[in-house]
């Protein structure tokens, strides 16, 4: 399968150095290769921090000679991997291109006295939706999606006893092999535990509190060990979306999976499955327009909610409110239309109806024709 960014990461590899970040098995070894031209992982051009022949030639300052591409793979597992790439930028960039592929997040580790500010495009490389599948968006690609989620090697296994012992092992290696090569972290079983207790929080405001008492450590902690997972890939958090004339929330987040087949099936998994694909939509403008996304949500003190605002350099673009069926226009959508500006309000549902209410800027749609609107 063509990935949805290798277009935009041919382009960006003319001008600099390219990294693509993402979740652990979603398919960023393949798109880079799929960039070289279909290789194999054992071609030349594909140097992997684990294996021990390839941390020698780096080590030794060695790359594979006439191979316009490069690939490195996991590199930021070693200490000084940003001088060591930029040694190698700088000093082949003239006759090289670069491809940095890493399972952790990339653009969190890559921060810290970042020594490579100016010297490349930065990827997020998200699990497969509905429009990279097929542009027609069929509807029974999202029962599949739904149910092995978006991760390539499960979602085209189809296979339920496959699907479960991947969930399994995956959790296992972000755990043990991600966690303790990136983190200091006494007690990783905890972190276990807490991975195990976020599906049951999805699509609700995250508490703390909540969460400190399950696992029996500190405020500060518990909240360290949630923001590891998101560094990890695992979950992430959304915002609300403050509304300077209305009392709207302005702390507490919203979490959700990267992999949304991990929610229990329902309303909660169709919720998570749309955020998936939102935030995919944001990141991808982002990372190739350069403009400033953010997925949020609405909410006031009365409780009344709209799941999802896609925000533009600060402006809202649209607003989404998930419903699992065709059902009438959400009174929260009718109470915010009225009392925002937000251009747009959209209804998605898993059903067959699509028609406007005009009167409060609405569109109430199947999600299957909102992803081919959007292109998500």
């Amino acid at each position: 399968m063509k990935r949805y960014s290798e277009e935009a990461i041919k382009r960006d590899l003319k001008e600099k150095m390219v990294f693509v970040g993402g979740p652990r098995q979603v398919g960023k070894t393949t798109l880079a290769l799929h960039v070289l031209g279909n290789a194999k992982e054992d071609h030349p051009a594909y140097l992997n921090w684990d294996v021990i022949q390839a941390k020698k030639m780096l080590l030794n300052g060695e790359l594979p000679s006439d191979e316009k591409l490069v690939i490195l793979d996991e590199i930021h597992k070693f200490k000084d991997w940003r001088n060591l790439v930029k040694g190698f930028y700088d000093q082949y960039k003239s006759k090289r291109s670069f491809i940095i592929t890493g399972s952790a997040r990339l653009d969190h580790y890559r921060r810290g006295g970042d020594s490579l500010q100016g010297r490349y495009h930065y990827h997020r490389l998200h699990p497969i939706t509905l429009y990279e599948l097929n542009k027609s968006c069929n509807p029974g690609d999202m029962d599949w999606l739904l149910k092995f989620g978006g991760f390539p090697e499960p979602f085209i296994k189809g296979e339920e006893r496959f699907w479960k012992r991947w969930i399994r092992e995956r959790q296992s290696r972000i755990i043990q092999e991600d966690l303790v090569n990136l983190e200091t972290v006494k007690e990783v079983s905890q972190l276990d535990l807490l991975a195990q207790i976020l599906p049951q929080k999805v699509g609700s405001l995250l508490s703390i509190n909540s969460l400190k008492q399950d696992l029996k450590v500190a405020f500060e902690t518990a909240e360290r060990y949630v923001q590891i997972l998101e560094n990890l890939y695992h979950c992430y958090r959304l915002k609300p979306f403050g509304i300077s004339n209305l009392r709207t929330a302005k702390k507490e987040k919203k979490l959700y999976l990267w992999d949304w087949s991990q929610c229990e099936a329902g309303g909660v998994q169709f919720e998570n499955l749309v955020a998936s694909h939102l935030l995919k939509y944001c990141h991808y403008v982002e990372d190739t327009e350069g403009d400033h996304m953010e997925l949020n949500f609405l909410r006031d003190h009365s409780r009344r909610e709209i799941d999802f605002i896609v925000v533009k350099n600060s402006q809202p673009q649209f607003a989404v409110e998930c419903k699992s069926s065709d059902q009438a226009v959400s009174k929260h959508i009718s109470y915010f239309a009225e009392r925002t500006d937000i251009p747009n309000f959209y209804q998605v549902h898993a059903g067959r109806r699509d028609y406007e209410v005009e009167g409060i800027r609405t569109r109430v749609l199947p999600f299957h024709t909102f992803c081919r609107k959007f292109k998500l």
